[in-house]
């Protein structure tokens, strides 16, 4: 990669299957197809075309990460292997219109990475908005917004941050995000997982019905399928322009891989038959990286570390790579000391982050919820569904084996890690589990609230994959009107629950407190759903506690 960077020290910055799931009922016919059905028309005119938008992530202070995908010819899909080397071109300006360009380079799009291409561009001014854009061949692509993150000492009085969890193709549109970037106040924006979904069409849809098919229509097992699907979603308008409005912060959960993956394997892979996990993971993993604006960090996965000035680090988990394998639900092996859901030098790398952490926040990026989570004694209607979403049998046991409830150990040693250094506002930033939540984390659930809460939680529900109310099929709000002050009354460090809705959240920081804002979208199956603010949750500097406020931010 060739670059050149300028340092415009005085201008001033612009303004700123789950098979856990019982499987959905037949969704009529397979829907297959060329990913080029989706595409943009101007694909087949012989130019080279940027059809998966652009988008930016990992902001450091002077630097950010910048993707894009090329297709040089028509024959170049994705996951095809075919088309010929191609020089891009890459620009980043402090305007819009390009008048004051401060760095620019040029790198090769190869089939060999499936035409996708990333620049590391450096030399930036912190907290600074900037434009950049690519170009190949008398193309140029769509022109899209970033931000780098405030200098190391920078004490700045806010943060702001879209989040989101589980975007399922096929269980609707991606209305969430088209929310998002419609804001335009974003710092950045955090997926906690399950960018992908990789079930065959019609497995996991919404409420069984497949809003819209995805591509391919098989279940995705190959370097190729994996690819193909990670370019289908960049197809979907809303999610572009969210990637066009700030940049992405992304961690992996299951479905980048396979429903329940785990070190050695997942529930949604048969050994043999659909080929070896080692190399389904590695076909994965690889997909992954050139699909997405994300550093590869320690071992090829996605923990790493941010830092946003005094205000706040973020502490980015990798809970699939190194966990062992999920315990039977009900087992006294979820204590079992030799079990990991983060495997031993993540689990070292984030202790000794947080003790180490100067900042008034400590961010945790994490897939799966740490609350602990019991079901106590719902009703067999609510039980059932419950179950299913959970993973759990239905006679309803109090642990959930793929979260760390499965993997009490860890979570024992990280909790008492906290409390034993007296390590403040701790917030953990979860997704997975297609509700939204606003939890205490309690050192021992079981005496709580007389024993300490040595964190906070705060959990998004998913953009569209299946929740309680979609098992249950019943309208919105029904279930969980009955569910919550069940699932509340025996779990006292859970503050507020919805089981039934999608939408997103937005996470306010200032020194004085954390704020979640959560926001429903009136309808997943629509493209022009509308979205609207339902509740909010802070947890004030120094009390490790949840509580409710009555206005977003």
């Amino acid at each position: 990669m060739t670059s050149r960077q300028n340092h415009p020290e005085s201008a001033d910055p612009p303004v700123a299957r789950r098979r856990t799931f019982v499987k959905a009922a037949a969704a009529g016919a397979v829907l297959a197809g060329p990913l080029a059905a989706a595409l943009p028309a101007r694909a087949a005119t012989g130019a080279p075309a940027f059809l998966h938008g652009v988008a930016s992530g990992d902001p450091l202070p002077d630097g950010i990460l910048l993707w894009t995908r090329v297709t040089p010819v028509p024959e170049a899909e994705p996951g095809s292997g075919l088309g010929p080397d191609t020089e891009v071109r890459w620009a980043v300006a402090r305007d819009r219109g390009f008048t004051d360009v401060v760095a620019e380079g040029s790198t090769t799009a190869t089939a060999a990475s499936d035409h996708t291409v990333k620049a590391d561009v450096r030399g930036l001014r912190p907290a600074t908005d900037y434009w950049f854009r690519f170009s190949a061949g008398g193309t140029d692509s769509p022109i899209a917004r970033t931000r780098t993150a405030p200098a190391a000492d920078a004490a700045d009085a806010n943060l702001r941050f879209g989040v989101v969890s589980c975007a399922n193709w096929e269980a609707g549109h991606f209305a969430a995000y088209r929310h998002l970037a419609a804001r335009r106040d974003l710092d950045a924006w955090l997926h906690l997982g399950d960018y992908i979904y990789e079930y065959e069409s019609g497995e996991f849809a919404a409420r069984g019905r497949a809003v819209r098919p995805h591509v391919p229509a098989h279940e995705i097992l190959t370097l190729a399928d994996y690819r193909t699907r990670h370019a289908t979603y960049k197809t979907d308008p809303d999610l572009r322009a969210l990637h066009h409005s700030a940049p992405v912060i992304a961690i992996w959960d299951d479905h980048e891989f396979a429903d329940n993956a785990w070190s050695g394997g997942a529930v949604n892979h048969t050994e043999g038959a659909e080929g070896t996990w080692t190399a389904r993971a590695a076909a994965a993993r690889q997909a992954y990286f050139e699909w997405m604006p994300v550093r590869t960090a320690v071992e090829g996965t996605t923990y790493r570390r941010l830092r946003f000035g005094k205000l706040a680090d973020l502490s980015l988990l990798d809970l699939r790579s190194f966990r062992s394998q999920q315990a039977a639900t009900g087992s006294g092996s979820v204590d079992n000391p030799d079990r990991t859901i983060t495997g031993r030098p993540q689990l070292d790398w984030l202790k000794a982050g947080l003790k180490a952490s100067d900042t008034t926040w400590r961010l945790v990026g994490n897939s799966v919820m740490i609350a602990p989570f019991a079901i106590g004694a719902l009703s067999a209607d609510l039980l059932r569904p419950l179950a299913e979403l959970l993973g759990l049998p239905r006679e309803g046991l109090a642990v959930n084996t793929d979260q760390w409830d499965g993997y009490t150990d860890d979570r024992r040693e990280l909790l008492a890690h906290l409390r034993a250094n007296a390590i403040r506002n701790t917030v953990f930033l979860t997704g997975d589990i297609h509700m939204a939540w606003a939890n205490d984390v309690p050192v021992d659930a079981g005496t709580y609230p007389l024993s300490a809460s040595a964190a906070t939680e705060f959990v998004v529900t998913s953009v569209t994959s299946d929740n309680l109310d979609d098992f249950v099929k019943v309208p919105e709000g029904t279930v969980s009107a009955i569910a919550a002050p069940v699932i509340r009354a025996a779990n006292r460090h859970v503050h507020w629950v919805d089981t039934d809705r999608h939408g997103y959240g937005v996470l306010d920081l200032t020194a004085d407190r954390a704020q979640m804002d959560y926001y429903v979208l009136s309808d997943r199956t629509s493209p022009n759903a509308t979205s609207a603010w339902t509740r909010s949750y802070r947890t004030r500097s120094g009390t490790q506690k949840v509580e409710r406020t009555y206005d977003p931010v």
